[in-house]
């Protein structure tokens, strides 16, 4: 008992585990861990990081794009300020603080941080672990002290719940008047207005995550004869027929708005030319199904573009027009790109 000890303490690096076992050990941490490989875009999380915002272990996608959703949408915009300003060495580390939408539809506070573990030759990120860890008590508990230091606290908390049920119904209304101004009145599909919020948000997505993001634009072939012939309601209701059809093949994730009068453009995040063809080519197979208009059989024609690395979104959205027009000059219900 009282000689010293031989024995050499047990040492490991964490580049002799490998992947396997790293996770296997990340399944037994309390944290909620996340591992992203940029390269391949996998992201790893353990169970705890799902029992934190009540999923199922392993029940989400393994891509960066489940975590984006769980941001509050207030929130979002700063978060990936900092996350940006880490990843392009404009600050030495990344922290942040945010809401994250729970299984329930509820918000919880939460710490992330993050930590690079290596990059490419040309300074891209390679590899980046982090955790998230809960802060929701805390934030209650600030909020509680704050209540309690009100000089008639009975008062205000029958204001605050009076306040919430308003916040509610405004809420609701909000969410509304969002819709409305965000959507097509006759087809029911996105408008003008969010395709001009939306790609933008993407081709920074895509150039962020190095991710393909392509556009198919299409518009109705003698849209205007079909009005002139038979009248704007027929005409309406032919466009709403086809947009119809289109639905059937919007994938999740997918936008397909109105561009104005018959054209259209739809929006594929994380999608290669040669996806976004075949798509193109699939809607034009289902549209010959249609009931013709009078003497007209509807078709479309299509323009299909994928986004070039730095390519923002005035650059795509014309190079989608140009491709468009080659096919109305080739002779319509064709797809060139």
């Amino acid at each position: 008992m009282g000689e010293a000890s031989n024995i050499e303490p047990l040492k490991f690096n964490m580049s002799d585990l490998n992947e396997d076992m790293l996770h296997t050990i990340l399944e037994l941490v309390s944290d909620g861990i996340w591992d992203w490989n940029a390269n391949t875009g996998f992201v790893y999380r353990n169970p705890a990081w799902y029992e934190m915002l009540g999923y199922a272990a392993h029940s989400l996608g393994n891509t960066v794009l489940t975590w984006e959703n769980v941001i509050h949408p207030d929130d979002y915009p700063r978060v990936m300020a900092v996350f940006d300003d880490y990843l392009s060495q404009r600050a030495p580390g990344y922290q942040a603080e945010y809401r994250c939408r729970r299984q329930d539809g509820s918000y919880i506070w939460i710490e992330d941080r993050g930590y690079i573990l290596a990059r490419n030759v040309d300074g891209s990120v390679a590899r980046m672990v982090g955790a998230h860890r809960s802060i929701d008590d805390k934030k209650r508990l600030f909020e509680e002290m704050e209540r309690r230091n009100q000089s008639l606290e009975a008062i205000v908390e029958e204001r605050t719940r009076e306040l919430s049920r308003v916040n509610q119904q405004l809420q609701i209304q909000l969410e509304a008047n969002r819709k409305l101004a965000e959507t097509d009145a006759l087809t029911s599909v996105a408008n003008r207005y969010l395709l001009e919020k939306s790609l933008p948000q993407e081709c920074d997505r895509a150039q962020r995550f190095r991710q393909p993001l392509s556009l198919i634009a299409m518009d109705i072939d003698d849209f205007k004869n079909i009005n002139d012939y038979y009248g704007h309601a027929l005409g309406d209701a032919a466009l709403v027929q086809v947009v119809d059809s289109v639905k059937r093949y919007v994938r999740e994730g997918d936008l397909l708005a109105r561009w104005g009068g018959d054209e259209f453009i739809m929006i594929l995040p994380n999608t290669g030319l040669a996806e976004a063809r075949s798509l193109a080519e699939t809607i034009r197979h289902g549209l010959s199904s249609l009931p013709s208009v009078g003497e007209f059989q509807v078709t479309m024609s299509f323009g299909v573009v994928q986004r070039f690395e730095e390519e923002q979104q005035t650059g795509l959205l014309a190079r989608a027009d140009q491709a468009l027009y080659r096919s109305k000059v080739a002779g319509k219900n064709v797809i060139s790109g």
